[in-house]
């Protein structure tokens, strides 16, 4: 009898032990539909990552846009928050703050935290899973424990609602060798030669089947996507919008990771993170020249405006660095006196390009078209 491709999940109810080891066979990736995708994703990608590198202030994308990254990983997971509440809590990393806008921001932590990790070890590891969990979930746990009987569950209110879709592998040193197989897959470009793209893609989802921490895990699997992309230079920054399309199509996402451990179908999974890809990166691009597009704009107005202001290049890449400002912010970065920043801020609301803002008895000053372009 000839082997099957690919070894399905033979009972959902029962930790899946035998998930199969990377690679994957060839013939689950090499058709001619899949090929074709890759290469629209690998395009659109390939222009994203142009268009960023060239950009003087990275800080325009890394705290705007990989910001709002985990605001929306969250609301996979449903942890949700305002963009009021969150550009607030972001202003005001000083003052403790709780609920759904701290789990975001520690999401956004563990994005650079991991980002800046990678870069000085320069490959994948188990320690490195361990402190993405650990700075998401603020917790000192690691694998689960071998007592732990860990389900995935389906979710809603339907008919199936709280029946077993999958168990994954059980026993911490079972979780480890699979763990240490996927590094190795994620590291071994030699032994393991297939496309970037289609390699994240494998690694997410074989990550979410090793499902190693109680809680957590797609979460830091969506790390772990732009992370790779950045460790293989396919972006400098973490900063593309992937969990967009995923919050958008959260029924086929799931449904595609159950097809791969219920029925092989490693098509239907490899297509729909191209076309994550695909279509956030262009998204991405998209917002990247209109917010430069309206900060030039802004700059240009200026200049012509009466009104004079000192430092008047700086004054704007810093309101585009993040949607609140406080005077603090000016203050602190030596920009400007205390009374000139907040005379700057109020006359910069008089001219229609900030709003103020009163939250919480704080004054906070909205960049307004930045605020619209990143709400879109």
């Amino acid at each position: 009898m000839q082997e099957l491709p690919y070894r399905i999940n033979p009972d959902r109810n029962i930790p899946w032990n035998d998930l199969p080891l990377l690679p994957i066979n060839e013939e689950l990736y090499q058709t001619i539909e899949i090929l074709t995708k890759l290469g629209d994703a690998k395009a659109a990608l390939a222009r994203l990552h142009g268009r960023s590198a060239v950009i003087p202030n990275q800080g325009l994308l890394i705290n705007s846009i990989s910001l709002q990254e985990a605001k929306i990983s969250s609301a996979i997971e449903n942890i949700f928050t305002t963009d009021d509440e969150l550009y607030k809590a972001f202003s005001d990393q000083n003052i403790e703050i709780g609920g759904a806008p701290k789990e975001v921001l520690r999401y956004r932590e563990s994005l650079w935290s991991g980002y800046t990790y990678l870069k000085e070890t320069k490959k994948f590891n188990i320690d490195y899973f361990i402190r993405i969990f650990q700075e998401i979930k603020q917790t000192k746990d690691g694998i689960r424990p071998d007592f732990l009987n860990t389900t995935i569950k389906m979710g809603g209110s339907g008919p199936h609602a709280g029946e077993v879709i999958y168990t994954p592998p059980k026993g911490v040193v079972i979780v480890k060798n699979k763990l240490e197989n996927l590094v190795n897959y994620l590291n071994d470009d030699e032994q393991f030669k297939i496309d970037h793209l289609l390699k994240m893609a494998i690694a997410h989802y074989q990550f979410e089947a090793i499902h190693p921490f109680r809680d957590g895990n797609g979460r830091t699997g969506r790390v772990l996507n732009i992370h790779y992309l950045t460790n293989k230079g396919l972006l400098d920054f973490p900063i593309l919008f992937l969990s967009r399309y995923i919050l958008s199509h959260k029924d086929d996402y799931y449904s595609c990771l159950m097809g791969v451990s219920q029925r092989a179908d490693w098509k239907n999974w490899l297509l729909f993170m191209l076309r994550a890809v695909e279509s956030t990166s262009n998204l991405t691009f998209n917002k990247i020249n209109e917010i430069i597009s309206v900060k030039d704009s802004i700059l240009d107005y200026l200049k012509k405006a009466s009104i004079k202001f000192r430092k008047q290049e700086v004054l704007i890449e810093t309101l585009f660095t993040q949607p609140f400002t406080k005077v603090k912010h000016l203050v602190d970065a030596g920009i400007y006196s205390e009374n000139t920043a907040r005379e700057y801020l109020n006359k910069l609301c008089e001219m229609q390009v900030l709003e103020k803002k009163e939250i919480g008895g704080h004054h906070y000053y909205l960049n307004i078209e930045l605020f619209r372009i990143l709400s879109e």
